[in-house]
């Protein structure tokens, strides 16, 4: 059962009524009697006594006999909440989608597959027998679900065996047969891993991707691989449009029928009908966005997840968990394969490979040499001394020209612009001076050319803005947005199209005739053949960022979008920043691995994450100290802050070496307790290694 309440993170004991026996097997959600309330909770195991010595109470309902909650499921919900200091409660809630009783009355279509004939029957159980059963922590509010333990035995979901054929499946899990290395022979240990897939070994590797790369392709071979050696896959995805491309790339190498995509915007008949088919066996690969990373699959032998940095894989509900880490955690639980891969790398994975866990997997530099197209910098000393004005154009003349000439090719031009919108900051005209909101001190923007000055924050209207400081009523562009961008460029390029992709309206791919395609990162769409030119304005908005992640986010961005034009010399990329940036020449060399290597060198010697682990702890200040001060932190932690929070709150910092992450997860998920148990008024976030520390 599920409250949310961390000094009711644990199992408990009921007895089994003889009329549910039959329906209640560990994994099915059930009712319960709690506090007085009937409560939603999961039925975790079967035993024939308990050793609780007080009375227990019954079994009020068994809501459905599908055991959705697989043991292995359980087994990794448990250690994520360990992990992230959370209740296992909360986990379950993200693990399993909400039921859908029509869904589960379907039709199944399936029989017995002759391994599970030769299977014994589990012996009945006297019906006149009441057996305990134990249910997860207990809810004191409706629909809360159930956390606990489950022991591995007392499943009694259906199997399907490596051989056999699935039901809805186009044939055999191991039908695939030997798999075609294909694009992975340009990286010198490409195919060893696709080997060592189908031999059912569990390899470990950390891929950086060549520009150009048909990364959706090279995860389907690697499935593909891992399904002939008789296993199931979990493959997570940044969101919907890279969805989309596994999706069809799946089902040409595997076939219909063979995988299941999860995603939370599928709604709730179908996600949950995508969920049953792998609960139910009766697929052995599952891909989707973050909601795919608890995905129930038997045998797994591989978790794949591309651009582990994006900010999409944290998941926003407590105990906020990153869906590479929670990977990482089946790999060591199933003894499975693991696949981290992206054009850019994180400090994360770095790590992986610097401590012996995962194996990279590069190009040699002949081959990117090959691959990549023709870098430039405007902010060097030879741009500079051809074009003085390269230190502040927001279009200098180097990237001007790139683009034109790459429409006279009759080529597209994909321009990224960090910020959506119009105008998303504005100035006084005079002397500079932000333009704010007088009603909540706001920064205002101008959301079209005849537009009104609005607040950002609060909406309201700034119609008769003064500036305050000198009473200047002229506004300026302090940043320009997309469309504002995309405005100028079509004044620059008459008679060529302009297309937009962004937040309102985010394109999948466009033609490969003449084009400027302005678009926000993430929304790059893929061009017929590629781009002829990929310009990168205003970087300063990336690298100027207060954020520990700022050059390593800045340098993904860059690769996702550089990755899309063709090789030199049909392709050139010019990035409006200085040269001399360590995340320019990292994109300048396409040499991801070398930057996260460094990135992560500074953390160690600063003391950030990935080097060390550290908790976040957000709230009203005398809550925040009230925690700390319950909390029984290792002795080597250190407590760091206070730093100003959102909304008035303020947030502590915890950091202890990684060696004592489980002390402080405990010790922080004990004092929550506490300050649960007595009802404490203010709530207090806990977070573990969060994606943003300031």
């Amino acid at each position: 059962m599920d409250v949310g309440l961390a000094h009711l993170d644990r199992p408990f004991d009921y007895l089994v009524p003889a009329e549910l026996d039959e329906a209640a097997v560990p994994g099915t959600r059930v009712k319960v009697r709690f506090a007085g309330q009937l409560v939603d909770g999961w039925l975790l195991s079967r035993a024939e006594d308990s050793g609780h010595t007080g009375r227990l109470a019954y079994l009020e309902k068994v809501v459905s006999p599908e055991p959705v909650l697989a043991p292995e499921i359980a087994r990794l919900a448990r250690a994520v909440a360990d992990r992230y200091a959370g209740s296992l409660a909360d986990v379950l809630r993200l693990a399993v989608p909400p039921r859908h009783a029509r869904v589960e009355k379907e039709p199944r279509g399936d029989q017995p597959t002759p391994a599970d004939a030769d299977t014994p029957a589990a012996p009945a159980d006297d019906p006149t027998t009441v057996r305990p059963a134990t249910v997860g922590p207990g809810a004191v509010r409706p629909e809360s679900t159930a956390s606990a333990t489950v022991r591995p035995e007392s499943t009694a979901s259906a199997a399907v065996r490596p051989g056999t054929v699935a039901p809805g499946a186009a044939g055999p899990v191991g039908a695939v047969g030997a798999v075609d290395p294909r694009g992975w022979r340009d990286y010198p240990t490409g195919p060893a891993l696709l080997r060592a897939l189908t031999d059912g070994r569990a390899p470990r590797a950390v891929w950086s991707a060549l520009p150009g790369e048909d990364w959706a392709a090279r995860y389907a071979d690697a499935v593909a691989a891992t399904v002939a050696g008789g296993r199931g896959a979990v493959v997570v995805v940044p969101d919907a449009r890279d969805l989309d491309r596994l999706d069809a790339a799946l089902t040409g190498v595997l076939g219909p029928g063979r995988h299941v995509s999860l995603s939370a915007a599928l709604g709730p008949a179908r996600r949950y009908r995508a969920f049953l088919a792998a609960r139910r066996g009766q697929v052995s690969v599952v891909i989707g966005t973050r909601a795919a990373m608890f995905a129930p699959v038997e045998r797994l032998g591989l978790v794949a997840i591309w651009d582990d940095g994006d900010d999409l894989h944290s998941e926003p509900r407590s105990p906020y968990p990153h869906a590479r880490d929670v990977l990482l955690t089946r790999v060591q639980l199933a003894e499975a394969g693991a696949l981290v891969g992206g054009y850019a790398r994180t400090a994360e994975a770095q790590l992986l490979v610097e401590t012996g866990w995962a194996r990279e997997v590069v190009a040699d530099r002949a081959t990117v040499r090959a691959r990549i197209p023709a870098i430039a910098p405007t902010g060097d000393d030879p741009q500079l001394a051809r074009d003085p004005g390269a230190a502040t154009a927001r279009l200098p003349s180097l990237a001007w020209t790139a683009a034109r000439d790459a429409l006279r090719q009759d080529l597209p031009v994909l321009v990224q612009v960090p910020r959506r919108g119009y105008l998303p900051s504005i100035s006084c005209a005079e002397c500079r001076t932000p333009a704010r909101c007088a009603h909540c001190s706001g920064p205002l923007a101008l959301p079209s050319a005849g537009g009104t000055p609005a607040c950002r924050w609060c909406a309201r209207v700034a119609a008769a803005y003064a500036c305050p400081q000198c009473g200047g009523r002229r506004l300026r562009a302090a940043v320009t947005g997309a469309r504002r961008t995309a405005e100028e460029l079509g004044r620059a390029f008459p008679g060529v199209p302009v297309r937009t992709s962004g937040r309102e309206e985010v394109l999948t791919d466009v033609p490969g005739g003449a084009a400027l395609v302005v678009t926000t990162p993430g929304a790059e769409p893929v061009a017929a053949g590629g781009y002829g030119a990929v310009l990168l304005l205003d970087s300063w908005a990336l690298l100027t960022r207060a954020d520990l992640r700022a050059g390593e986010e800045a340098l993904r961005r860059w690769l996702a979008a550089a990755a899309l034009a063709r090789p030199a010399p049909a392709g050139r990329v010019v990035v409006v920043a200085d040269g001399a940036l360590a995340p320019v020449q990292a994109l300048l060399r396409w040499d991801a691995a070398w930057f996260a290597g460094r990135e992560l060198a500074e953390r160690r010697e600063l003391g950030f994450p990935p080097a060390v682990r550290m908790a976040s702890v957000t709230g009203p200040a005398e809550a925040v100290a009230d925690l700390l001060a319950a909390a029984r932190l290792p002795t080597d932690a250190e407590v760091l802050g206070p730093v100003p929070a959102e909304e008035g709150r303020e947030r502590m910092l915890v950091r202890v070496p990684r060696s004592r992450a489980a002390a402080l997860a405990e010790a922080l998920h004990s004092a929550a307790g506490a300050r649960a148990a007595r009802k404490a008024a203010d709530p207090v976030r806990l977070q573990v290694d969060p994606l943003s520390l300031f």
